[in-house]
């Protein structure tokens, strides 16, 4: 492989929330941090370089983002993802949830309902509760073939205060990437119901070997005149913070609308380092990408084999997309709070807590598998030993 990933950076006293954090995040800073959804792995080098380039330039002022920037990101959309979008469909945003926050204020009012289908991204929940707004659940199905989308459910639930769902494609924390007639059907419901849906495709690069997304505006004209997307590199390409992502908005009185709420905030222009960041990963990322996915499926691998047959009292779901694992420890018999106090103070493992994501979270925390295989290995070799002597 070209790129190295079985080395991680030592990250400790460098203000990093994921490492320096610990203490105040878990109890206590010896925990192995496998939580918040940040990689271990080097910022790709053609990144990096990219940035040096442009600090030989001595000021750092207002700046705006160039078509090549925008070109980049359309390329890298319609290679990865066989969506051909246009310019003026694509406008900025300082982060993902940001974004959430922004079309919340851009599409509904106080006391409108706002659907999300748990357990997700716990900011889902503030978008809605932070500005007035009704949260409402489409609790995800979990069947044997894996977790799916409760259309009946969602169908039933709709009401004339419904504004707006917000989807999680591919999903956090279960990791599904959904099909397209699972997105059409979406779509259809929506569109008829005349629902706004943001569509948070942060994760949509970070597919596992065999896997392919489908942006959901793109699998109909309806879905496009109901969606906005929500796309960035920060996840791809270890940028998070570097506050820049994409939305996608075809429609054009949804795009006035976020438009006018973004600039009304004043938030609009981004920064210097986000663009160049952003163009470099989308111009040359490719081949880093693909040796990516493939070292994360063998950390996924090695996850699901450990516990088949050394604690099958734990039971991965197998995600098909982004570098979380979703972990099943019903069967340890614990709530949310003695599942979260075992595994940190016993096993010396920091996750998340399943809870956190909202109905049907309870029993399940999630892994953070981006990261060298010899520190997945050591935390569940250190949650077997925590297994054992509980025993």
């Amino acid at each position: 492989m070209k790129y190295n990933f079985e080395e991680a950076p030592d990250r400790v006293n460098t203000n990093c929330l994921k490492w320096d954090k610990r203490e105040e995040v878990f109890g206590k800073a010896d925990v192995i941090p496998m939580w918040i959804a940040d990689m271990d792995f080097r910022t790709p080098p053609f990144i990096i370089e990219a940035l040096r380039e442009r600090l030989n330039h001595e000021i750092l002022g207002y700046s705006y983002r160039p078509d090549s920037y925008f070109k980049a990101f359309m390329n890298w959309v319609s290679t990865l993802h066989g969506w051909d979008i246009r310019q003026e469909w694509i406008e900025f945003s300082p982060g993902v949830v940001p974004a959430l926050n922004v079309c919340t204020l851009a599409y509904t009012s106080p006391n409108d309902e706002i659907i999300i289908q748990p357990p997700v991204y716990p900011p889902f929940y503030g978008a809605a509760n932070d500005h007035g707004r009704r949260l409402v659940f489409n609790q995800l199905l979990e069947t044997e073939k894996g977790y799916q989308m409760d259309f009946e459910g969602l169908r039933r639930i709709i009401t004339p205060a419904t504004r707006m769902l917000i989807l999680s494609n591919p999903h956090n924390p279960v990791g599904r990437v959904w099909s397209r007639d699972e997105l059409n059907e979406l779509a259809e419901i929506c569109h008829e119901n005349g629902i706004i849906i943001l569509s948070d495709e942060i994760h949509s690069d970070l597919l596992l070997p065999g896997m392919k997304h489908v942006p959901l505006a793109s699998v109909s004209e309806k879905a496009a005149a109901v969606t906005v997307t929500c796309m960035a590199p920060s996840k791809t390409f270890n940028l998070a913070g570097l506050s820049t992502s994409s939305m996608i908005i075809s429609d054009p009185v949804l795009m006035e609308k976020f438009r006018k709420t973004l600039t009304g905030l004043h938030i609009h222009l981004g920064n210097i380092f986000g663009n160049v960041a952003s163009e470099a990963a989308y111009t040359h990322g490719r081949e880093w990408l693909e040796q990516l996915m493939r070292y994360v499926g063998e950390n996924v691998d090695l996850v699901v084999s450990f516990c088949r047959e050394r604690m099958p009292v734990i039971r991965p779901v197998r995600p098909e997309a982004t570098y979380m694992i979703w972990l099943d420890c019903r069967a340890m018999g614990m709530n949310g709070q003695e599942l979260n106090r075992f595994f940190v103070e016993s096993a010396g493992v920091g996750m998340n807590e399943g809870s956190r994501f909202g109905p049907g979270g309870e029993g399940f925390m999630r892994m953070n598998l981006a990261c060298p295989g010899a520190t997945v290995m050591r935390a569940l070799e250190q949650i077997e030993s925590a297994l054992k002597s509980a025993r």
